[in-house]
Parts: C-alpha cells; structure tokens; sequence
C-alpha cells in the first residue's frame, strides 16, 4: 500500500445517535472516533477535506422512501453526503495499473461526515481544474442545469418560478433560468431577509413568500402574464400556487419535496400535495419529476459552463463554510430550520 505520509490511526465520524421525533437537532447525533479505515483491494483511503450538509438526510434519517437512491440511516449509522477530498492511500500504487486515482489526487464521492474514508474507486471521481474552487463541486449546479435544460427547455424571454429559491439548489437555479435566456425570474422563500438577498444578490426580479400573504395572489402579481417553466423544490401550497398562474403548456421539473422533508409534524418521508387535474388537462402543463443525472458528458458540459460563468462573475456559488467536525451537526440542525442561505459545507 502506498500512502502520502504517516496517517493517524483513527479517525473521526457523524453518526446518528436517536431517532428523532420532529425536525432532527444536534442532540441526536453524536462525533465519535473508529478505527481508520484500511481500503481493501478496488479501494482508495480518501482524507475528506469538506463535505455539504443537505436537507435530504431528513428523508434517509426517516427510513428513505421506494427507489430512493441512497440506503436508509438507522441508529449506530454514520450520515452519507457529497464530499471532496484527497486520496492518501490505496493498495498498489493507486494509479492506472489499478485503475484508481494516484495518491494525491482530489476526489469527488458520496462518504462525508467522517474525517477518512474507504471509498470504492468506481465511487470516485477524480476532479480537473475545471472550477475555481473546489468546494464548488459540492453544488447541486448540475440537478439544477438538468432539470432547467432537459427536463422544463427553459427557452428565451420564458417566465421561471423557482420554489425554495434560497437554498442550496434554488439560489443556483434562479441564476441559470437567467443565464439561459428567461426573461423574468421569480422565486419563493420562507423569509423577508432571504427575499432580499434573492433579488439584491441573486438578480430575482421579485419574491413571494410564505406567511406574507395568500401565495396565488403574490404570484399573479409578481407574473401578471403567468408563468413558463416551474422549477420546483418544495411541493405543497407552493406548487399548488404555481399551476394556478402556469400559461397553456408550461413545463414543470419537480427538483425536491421540502415541504414535506422540513415539516416538523411529518415524518420527512412524505409530501402529499393536492392539484386540481382541471388545471394540468385545459392548461397541458407537464409535469416531470428530475434529479442529478448520471451521463458523464452532461456533467462535463455543465462543469465547463460553471466554470465560465463563475470566472466571468456571471454567477456566484452562494457557500456557508462550518469549520471542524465538531460543528457539523449543530450545522445540519441549523439546515432542516431554514437559518441558511445558499449550499452549507463542513471543512475539515
């Protein structure tokens, strides 16, 4: 086995602790210290440098639901998310004989939360110099390209409706509706101060927002002519609102479910919503349910293009950097709350 130096002998991880009742807090997780990982043949031992703390572990924490891409988080298990690190071991040389990456290289994979992991070299992959910052590869850029270029064609001067679109895939989302071509851009958000850095940071042209009055009527003001293309990460009431003010075929990607994974009375598994088919038959709206997609040219194309656009400044890449592992799961909390804005990561 070659490795980059001498390595500790254990490492450190996030592992869920209780399973919680309402929206998981930092209680119900726990750091503890393993054994460090020894990569097995077909393996590669991986320093994790930042990891992103996503909503999505509210689902996997319930029990997952059908098809869902990753396993379900059970008690004594540690949490699972989008990583970058350096490879630091790996049986042989780790490079092309074995058909892994050399030791040195960064890897992007999906063992977050510990400090080192032994990763599956068909679970790695190795990162080009194609953005500015590495922790950039923990955007959820991509989920947000498909489903704006493939799944809803926004096409030039159309009107966009982002739901959720302060958060990690939303405050990406608005900016590339814009990038390619919409004409108007709106979004929705829980929060007065998140609504102003949407349009004073982000370039939305107007925000509605839950609580301050009936969505339906927000939306017909905010997009008088109706809407286009509806990119939707949150479901419920606000979904609802959008086919209310849809224009006769307009296409809706269905990106995420967060009001059913951020409601502290459901059990973050579900997120019933109740749509008048009336509306969807006389207005033949479209609506596709979209997630990252797994073709390597579609991901190459969209890291050549947000590479461009962040070294041009025609986009920023919203970040909240928690540092240390003793952090992170105050951080997680901090998430299924709302208190963020953009993509939130620990780095180690």
């Amino acid at each position: 086995m070659s490795a980059s130096s001498a390595l500790p002998a254990v490492s450190r991880e996030v592992r869920l602790a209780a399973v919680p009742e309402g929206l998981p807090q930092a209680r119900h997780f726990e750091v503890v210290e393993v054994p460090l990982p020894s990569p097995k043949d077909g393996e590669v031992l991986v320093r994790n440098r930042y990891f992103h703390v996503s909503a999505a572990l509210r689902t996997l924490i319930a029990g997952s639901v059908p098809d869902a891409p990753f396993p379900p988080i059970g008690v004594g298990d540690p949490l699972i998310g989008a990583t970058v690190g350096e490879v630091v071991a790996a049986p042989g040389d780790g490079g092309p004989r074995d058909g892994g990456p050399r030791v040195g290289t960064s890897v992007y994979h999906f063992q977050g939360w510990r400090e080192y992991a032994a990763v599956p070299v068909a679970a790695c992959r190795p990162l080009g110099d194609e953005l500015p910052d590495p922790v950039a590869h923990l955007s959820q850029g991509l989920t947000a390209y498909h489903a704006l270029t493939r799944t809803a064609d926004v096409r030039e001067g159309d009107t966009v409706f982002v739901t959720g679109g302060a958060g990690s895939v939303g405050s990406l989302a608005g900016q590339i509706a814009r990038l390619l071509g919409a004409g108007r851009v709106i979004g929705s958000t829980g929060s007065a101060h998140k609504a102003e850095w949407m349009t004073g940071t982000l370039g939305y042209d107007a925000v509605v927002r839950r609580g301050a009055g009936p969505l339906a009527e927000q939306l017909a003001q905010a997009a008088p002519d109706g809407v286009d293309v509806v990119f939707d990460n949150v479901g419920g009431d606000e979904l609802r609102a959008a086919l209310g003010a849809a224009r006769k075929g307009a296409r809706f990607a269905l990106v995420g479910a967060l009001s059913g994974q951020l409601a502290p009375e459901r059990d973050g598994a579900s997120a019933p919503v109740t749509l008048d088919s009336f509306q969807l038959i006389l207005k033949q709206v479209t609506l596709r349910g979209t997630g990252t997609p797994a073709d390597p040219e579609e991901a190459a194309e969209w890291l050549e293009r947000f590479g461009a656009w962040l070294r041009a400044g025609a986009l920023t890449f919203p970040v909240v950097r928690v540092a240390g592992m003793a952090a992170a799961p105050g951080a997680l909390g901090e998430v299924f709350e709302g208190r963020h804005k953009g993509t939130v990561v620990v780095e180690l």
